[in-house]
């Protein structure tokens, strides 16, 4: 067993744990640490660094998360084979621009009408202050048609952001801004079109709303089957120019996390056949029993990964501002072919998100947000185990706005259609996942606990279980 040395500083602002994680994980990527080294216990790290054991326990718990070591049981942590080859990582709160952005201007999904409601998801107050701040000091700025491309400021805000929260490397002109995903994905297809791609891989199952939009387009498209690390690379097409559509941090709707050791494989996947991975990073921010996992896209080196995000779930749905970075190649096919396309996305509600980011709300209401829905899954779980008994399994509840769960369906006359219907009626949001069964007694179901304010969770969960 190796003996871990680490340097670590009580009086920064950085959490011990994740010091001693990123002190791990920098050793083996560097091969300081070998494939199939067993690693300290929990007891004696702890007791050698003169740490707590939770402490060593976090820093352990995101390892396996991100797939750098894995637990054999009655046995302890081994090193998982992980390739090291042009590794780059990222660092929090690093510089990343050497001089502001070129701009004049520097500024500090819907829920549905139920039952259940949480306006505590969302504080209105800050976001009214910086919004009455763009219509009394930057009024001239609306009189002006958008930038296609989205705001500058906001595109400046959003590279910022997702490099020191998601590891994503880019300058900020690589940023474009659309009125929710779907439009992205509808600018993206035709950039791809332009390079000659003409088919698509998904998860199976995945998101569905995007396929129809590849299928619109006349997309060749194949579902590709998921595991417990995501999807399957070995059944993806090969000697053929396509993309492969992904959620690699938080996977839809099982919530699994891509192994850093898949990533690479994917990557290597999508260099092989000059083919582009296309990920989806939404919720990757809402995790509860770990830190957020970084990008796949802080890992490519070759332009291969557009990277989607999107502020519906972590601010309020009606919002519709996502946002895609494109490689840099990719990038400067889109201002040939598409810089001439309109906006969609309100010029206000940008400037105003800019300003909202600045100051610092963001982060802020995103720390409040991973609090909150935290206390409610361990709620909805406490819930479900007290009054549902055998009738309901949860899957996945460690992460994003839903539980997946998998519902006893031997002995209901109900279909998972009419559970899901009946589930609206009383003012909760169910839906049916296909293609994902492990028997026939049983069906999945995807459960946005989030939308349930805290006092309003017991009751839910006993409407639910008396629908089944």
């Amino acid at each position: 067993m190796i003996t871990l040395t680490p340097v670590l500083n009580d009086s920064i602002s950085t959490p011990l744990y994740i010091q001693l994680f990123t002190y791990i994980k920098d050793a083996i990527l560097k091969d300081d640490i070998l494939p199939g080294e067993k690693l300290p216990s929990l007891r004696s790290l702890s007791k050698a660094l003169s740490l707590s054991i939770t402490t060593v326990e976090l820093a352990y718990n995101q390892l396996l998360v991100e797939g750098y070591i894995n637990s054999k049981p009655q046995s302890g942590y081994y090193v998982n084979t992980i390739p090291t080859e042009e590794n780059k990582t990222f660092v929090l709160n690093e510089p990343f621009f050497d001089s502001p952005p070129a701009s004049h201007f520097s500024l500090e999904d819907s829920f549905s009408e139920s039952t259940y409601y949480d306006p505590s998801c969302f504080d209105f107050v800050k976001w009214k202050k910086c919004f009455n701040t763009i219509l009394t000091d930057y009024s001239h700025l609306l009189l002006l048609e958008g930038n296609p491309r989205g705001e500058a400021p906001l595109r400046h805000e959003i590279s910022k952001y997702i490099y020191q929260s998601r590891g994503v490397r880019c300058n900020w002109d690589q940023v474009v801004i659309s009125a929710g995903t779907q439009q992205l994905i509808n600018l993206l297809s035709i950039i791809l079109q332009r390079m000659g791609i003409d088919y698509v891989s998904f998860e199976d199952p995945g998101y569905l709303p995007i396929q129809g939009i590849f299928k619109d387009r006349d997309f060749k498209m194949t579902g590709v089957p998921i595991d417990q690390d995501g999807i399957q690379i070995e059944k993806l097409p090969t000697n053929i120019r396509s993309t492969v559509y992904v959620s690699p941090s938080n996977q839809f709707p099982t919530g699994s996390v891509m192994p850093v050791a898949r990533r690479h494989a994917l990557l290597d996947w999508a260099f092989q056949n000059s083919s582009i991975i296309i990920e989806d990073d939404y919720n990757s921010e809402l995790r509860y029993d770990s830190r957020p996992v970084p990008s796949l896209q802080g890992l490519d080196n070759k332009d291969l990964v557009v990277y989607l995000g999107s502020f519906s779930s972590t601010l309020f749905p009606s919002i519709k501002v996502s946002y895609m970075v494109l490689p840099v190649p990719m990038h400067q096919l889109f201002e040939e072919v598409l810089g001439g396309y309109t906006q969609t996305c309100s010029k206000a509600e940008q400037l105003t998100l800019s300003l909202y980011m600045e100051k610092g709300y963001y982060q802020t209401n995103l720390k409040k947000l991973r609090k909150l829905y935290a206390q409610k899954i361990q709620l909805a779980t406490i819930a479900i185990q007290k009054y549902a008994g055998s009738k309901i399994e949860i899957l996945n509840n460690s992460s994003g706005l839903h539980m997946l769960l998998k519902l006893k369906t031997k002995t209901s006359d109900k279909s998972t259609e009419d559970i899901c219907s009946l589930a609206t009626e009383a003012g909760l949001t169910l839906a049916p996942v296909f293609n994902y069964k492990d028997d026939e007694n049983s069906s999945m179901v995807i459960f946005y606990y989030t939308r349930i304010p805290v006092k309003s969770m017991d009751q839910a969960i006993i409407t639910l279980v008396q629908i089944l």
